[in-house]
Formats: C-alpha cells, sequence, structure tokens
C-alpha cells in the first residue's frame, strides 16, 4: 500500500466577505506551481486508486489539480477525517480502511506531517512540510512502520529518503 500526504498549495490570505476561513482559495500563482510540481512528479505517483480531500476550498482545488496533471479519471472524495481540526488517529483509521490501495490524501498542516510521523513511528516529522509538499509512503502492514520513498517540497529536488 502506498499512502501520499499532500498539504495544499498556497490560499489567499484574505477571507471572502462573509465567509469564513474554509472558503479561501489557491492563489492564481500557487495553481501554476502546483500544476508544474504535480506534473513533474506524476510517474513516481501512479497509478493511485483513491484521492480523499479535506472539504475546505484550498484543499479541494489542490486535489483537483493533482487529478488533472496525473491525469487521474479515478475516485476523488472530501472527507471530514482531513479537516484542519480533526485527530491524526482519524486520518490513520481512514488509511486502514482502504488497505491494499494506493491513497492519496490532501490536506493541512499540521496533520500531514502529523500522520506522516504516525506512519513512520518517528515521534515528528523531520523536514518541514510546506504548501504543496508531497510525502510519499510505502505500508507493508498495519501497526509496522512505513517506509518514505519520497520527500518533494516544490522547488526543491525530490528526496528518497530523508
Amino acid at each position: 500500500m502506498k499512502v501520499f500526504l499532500i498539504r495544499h498549495a498556497d490560499a489567499d490570505a484574505e477571507v471572502p466577505e462573509g465567509l469564513g476561513d474554509e472558503s479561501r482559495a489557491l492563489t492564481a500563482r500557487a495553481r501554476a506551481l502546483a500544476a508544474q510540481h504535480f506534473t513533474d512528479l506524476a510517474d513516481r505517483i501512479r497509478p493511485c486508486d483513491l484521492i480523499l480531500t479535506s472539504p475546505l476550498v484550498r484543499c479541494v482545488q489542490t486535489a483537483q489539480i493533482f487529478c488533472t496533471a496525473l491525469e487521474h479519471q479515478g475516485t476523488l472524495r472530501a472527507h471530514r477525517s482531513l479537516l484542519p481540526d480533526m485527530p491524526v488517529g482519524a486520518i490513520d483509521t481512514l488509511v486502514a480502511q482502504h488497505d491494499g490501495e494506493n491513497v492519496v490524501l490532501v490536506g493541512h498542516q499540521p496533520s500531514m506531517a502529523a500522520v506522516a510521523a504516525v506512519l513512520l513511528h518517528l515521534p515528528s516529522f523531520p523536514k518541514p512540510v510546506i504548501p504543496t509538499t508531497v510525502i510519499g509512503l510505502e505500508r507493508a502492514a498495519r501497526g509496522m512502520p512505513a517506509r518514505l520513498f519520497l520527500y518533494a517540497a516544490p522547488g526543491k529536488p525530490a528526496l528518497e529518503s530523508i
């Protein structure tokens, strides 16, 4: 099973009038950078069976850009376990429900780094998880530490270990 953790791309700092933080959209620059970053990584990520995203606008937009870059024709669903205030255990349970599938999770920080740390059996994730970072993990069995095979922060060379 492969699990890809993606932090959403940069969102506009302005909250739309009359709406909350959940409505903040990606900036035009972030959309372009995310599209290029995901396209550059596509061959290292394919195939993916399922893409799950936080329901917040910035994550859904990031997930849509990811789908386009990878020419993903499968499932893309919003899931409340990926909301920023959900406990990491909810995300770990979500991963376990899709055992054997290659799953992409698009969410927020600090959740994405915390999930990576939990799956790797580390006290904390040792690298920064800036917007649009992709972390690729391979999990042989639940309860066993995952193996990191991809850490890709935008604008930096992708790493196969940390």
